[in-house]
């Protein structure tokens, strides 16, 4: 089935910007398109991707390229202790193997094959646990991981080590990593040794080496929640197709 939008900005805006802006694909996706001739402004193809669409026109990408965009795949694992999420070193067991039929949770009507794309969306080490979006779409990974990312994450962690309330002001405001000022957090005790992280970043192990400076050994950290989506009942070690409904709620923030 093809895919039909009309255009009503005020001002021309390239096409592959606007497929971007609207959630459609990525200006990569869309200028692939544009070049195999599957989309077309008021029943005319085109091939130059420098194209712009002016207002009350209408654009229709053919029913090849609505399944090209289809077959995109995004899915939520809930990683265990142990995964990695991305490069694997010899013996570890990267995240992107463990999408099989095997581990899926419910019903799925997709799995993936040898030609499905799946990368991480962002950092889970490999001492930590919890949500896990995986996806070969690039509109939701600049969603979630792109510089003008303003998605919370939020995470349960349990340390060793005295919790007073300067250290979480420390934690909330005026660390540095590597040399750069963090993002403010929010941090809130919620048990005797346990806290809730929420940020808005995801620096390589960036709890853990908050902690680290502050005197508190981080020994189990778990990830919930990633915007809007949540991992919910979904069983550790297993994995299930991210819903349409979820994508928009991530790419919308």
């Amino acid at each position: 089935m093809s895919l039909s939008k009309t255009y009503d900005g005020d001002e021309p805006v390239r096409v592959n910007k606007w497929l971007a802006q609207t959630g459609v694909c990525s200006r990569r996706e869309a200028d692939a398109l544009i070049e195999s001739g599957r989309i077309s402004i008021d029943g005319v193809a085109f091939t130059d991707a420098g194209r712009k669409i002016e207002r009350g026109q209408t654009l229709t990408m053919d029913q090849g390229g609505a399944e090209v965009l289809d077959s995109r795949m995004t899915v939520i694992y809930h990683k265990p202790v142990g995964i990695v999420s991305g490069q694997p070193e010899p013996g570890e067991t990267p995240a992107v193997r463990m999408i099989k039929r095997a581990n899926v949770f419910g019903p799925a009507n997709v799995y993936p094959d040898q030609d499905t794309k799946l990368a991480p969306v962002g950092r889970l080490d490999k001492d930590s646990r919890g949500l896990l979006i995986l996806s070969g779409d690039g509109v939701l990974v600049k969603a979630v991981i792109g510089p003008e990312s303003d998605l919370e994450k939020e995470y349960h962690v349990r340390v060793r080590g005295e919790i007073f309330e300067e250290k979480l002001k420390w934690l909330r405001h005026g660390l540095e990593l590597d040399g750069r000022k963090l993002r403010p957090a929010k941090v809130v005790q919620t048990g005797e040794q346990t806290l809730t992280f929420i940020l808005k970043e995801g620096r390589n192990r960036q709890i853990r080496r908050m902690c680290d400076m502050c005197e508190l050994r981080v020994t189990d950290l778990y990830r919930p929640r990633i915007g809007a989506v949540k991992i919910g009942t979904l069983p550790e070690g297993q994995w299930r197709v991210m819903t349409p409904e979820e994508r928009t709620a991530l790419i919308k923030g």
